[in-house]
């Protein structure tokens, strides 16, 4: 390469960086206000709560707001612990291709990580998804919708509305052309790196109990981008949601088996 080109070359590359940092900044910039949001709703939930129960009114609550126990009280569900996803799934062997990019995305993590706290918005981009695309998500029967809201759960017992907003969605195109409601094949539930990836699953639960309206059942994962917390909920009276074993990407057999899940969940 001339010295022309190699300039050349140089000022691509420093504009693609230049605009990824900004693309970054702007991603942690509407995290940092999400969250001052979420303490905000916090605070009227409990001011609501406490105002519905003296007025006898009914009270609508952000799922972003419960904790599992309420969700579990509410929503009348039963926890059980399953410690194999063979029983659920069909595990198959990754590709030599897929080996290389699950090992590129490994490496992409520990660099964050190893910088600064991984915002949400990171979480989606940089791991969730090319996770997805790896594992097939990225196809014509199959639609991703983002930031979703959910339909209002109504809870007779307790007179109280939940209403919520699922991060990510991956609908089957192929059964809603069948079905008016279109199957739900993932939920997922994202937080940043600080938080423990178990402290999305009172939301994952309500996202995914809401899906039960029209299917038997349903899968979900929350993360903080290095921990993955898979659940499956059946229909019942009580429903069940069933805790698989937690994931970690940044162990190469954990990681391997991550992959794998997402694979056999996408093939449903």
């Amino acid at each position: 390469m001339n010295r022309r080109g190699a300039e050349n070359a140089e000022r691509v590359k420093e504009s693609w960086f230049r605009e990824n940092t900004i693309l970054l900044e702007l991603t942690q910039a509407r995290d940092f206000i999400a969250d001052a949001q979420q303490q905000l709703d916090k605070l009227n939930y409990y001011m609501q709560l406490q105002r519905g129960k003296s007025k006898s009114m009914t009270i609508t609550l952000d799922a972003r707001n419960l904790r599992l126990k309420e969700v579990q009280k509410l929503l009348k569900l039963t926890e059980e612990l399953n410690d194999s996803f063979t029983s659920l799934l069909t595990l198959k062997n990754l590709t030599e291709f897929e080996h290389q990019e699950l090992q590129f995305i490994r490496n992409v993590y520990h660099e964050y990580y190893s910088e600064d706290k991984i915002s949400e918005g990171q979480i989606k981009f940089l791991f969730l998804a090319p996770l997805m695309k790896l594992a097939g998500f990225y196809q014509p029967s199959i639609k991703i919708t983002l930031e979703e809201n959910i339909a209002d759960i109504y809870v007779k017992d307790e007179d109280t509305n939940i209403k919520g907003r699922m991060d990510i969605l991956a609908v089957s195109k192929t059964q809603e052309s069948i079905v008016t409601t279109p199957f739900l094949i993932l939920v997922i539930e994202s937080k940043n790196s600080s938080f423990n990836a178990l402290e999305g699953l009172p939301q994952l639960l309500t996202y995914a109990y809401k899906s039960l309206d029209n299917q038997t059942s349903a899968w979900g994962v929350t993360t903080n981008g290095m921990d993955y917390q898979f659940v499956y909920m059946q229909q019942g009276n009580p429903s069940v949601y069933q805790l698989l074993p937690k994931l970690d990407i940044t162990r190469s057999t954990s990681s391997i088996e991550l992959l794998q899940v997402l694979k056999s969940i996408c093939q449903l």
